[in-house]
């Protein structure tokens, strides 16, 4: 009897729970099904509008582009041509600053993910004189904006030989892209568990092999999430390379902004660098958006 009565016990509040809520339930399997994947298909369809409409107008003739929109095409498909494409590779002023933008954006991406991996973990796990204080200065960095510093490090760039070459450029990437970097990954190893380092070290790792070889394959996804921003700040960039490069090293942004100044109606140049200057960044961006989720995720929960 007394089984059978907290059987019954159990049994009410667990279909009273259920009862209270079967409404929200089903609210919730509703939006979670049909409706809300309609909706995020909608919206992704919805950003990508902008990006198809320029592929579009960079396989069309100028004359076509000027007499009608992009989406033309979907009633004559013969309007597409690969000869703006083509005439783009012979404008050695485009082809130059997009090898220019690949020499800028590499070395700043990864000598930032280099130094301020090893610069999050020396502020995580190792200690040294004035370790809280240095990591605060480096905390304050952050709300330096780059406009303060660009009269400045142009001076100094100036005087030390590097102004208006590829160099400064990166030099100056790399000089703001750290204090960002060092914060972002300090916090992540600092949420590794001492006694998996300390294992390491029991078994005679150094402190290089156990960054290497511990910490950053476990910080591989805030890696990868910074690595991502960076080269999308970077790649995007035109104020910086407007004040610190010249006509010899401007990156992609700079030509096109350029080449809409000085020609204004060679929209069969510009629509095709466009295109190819938006879409490596998003190619970079769905190459690694995995571990980028993983390592956004990953800082949400810690």
């Amino acid at each position: 009897m007394t089984t059978h009565a907290g059987s019954l016990a159990e049994a009410e509040p667990a279909t009273a729970v259920k009862a209270k809520q079967s409404l929200g339930s089903r609210l919730a399997s509703g939006v979670s099904g049909g409706i809300l994947r309609v909706f995020l298909l909608l919206v992704g369809l919805f950003w990508l509008v902008p990006t198809i409409g320029l592929l579009l107008s960079s396989l069309r003739k100028p004359e076509d582009m000027s007499a009608s929109g992009w989406w033309k095409v979907f009633s004559e498909p013969s309007q597409l041509t690969v000869d703006s494409y083509q005439k783009l590779l012979e404008n050695s002023d485009i082809t130059n600053s997009l090898l220019n933008t690949v020499l800028i954006t590499v070395p700043a991406t990864v000598l930032v993910v280099v130094i301020g991996s090893l610069a999050g973990y020396a502020f995580a796990w190792m200690e040294f004189p004035g370790r809280d204080w240095w990591f605060l200065g480096v905390v304050g960095l952050l709300v330096v904006p780059v406009q303060v510093a660009l009269i400045p490090i142009a001076e100094l760039f100036g005087k030390i030989g590097i102004f208006g070459s590829i160099i400064g450029v990166v030099f100056f990437h790399v000089g703001f892209g750290l204090p960002f970097a060092v914060f972002l990954l300090r916090n992540f190893f600092a949420e590794i568990p001492r006694e998996l380092l300390e294992a390491a070290r029991l078994d005679g790792a150094g402190e290089l092999r156990l960054f290497v070889r511990v910490v950053m394959p476990l910080g591989g996804p805030a890696i990868a999430s910074l690595g991502i921003f960076q080269f999308l700040w970077v790649w995007n960039d035109m104020l910086v390379a407007l004040v610190f490069s010249d006509s010899g090293s401007q990156p992609i942004t700079v030509a096109l902004q350029t080449q809409v100044r000085q020609f204004g109606n060679n929209i069969d140049v510009l629509a095709p660098g466009a295109f190819i200057s938006m879409v490596i960044p998003l190619a970079v961006f769905f190459a690694f958006q995995r571990q980028f989720v993983s390592g956004v995720m990953a800082g949400a929960v810690k």
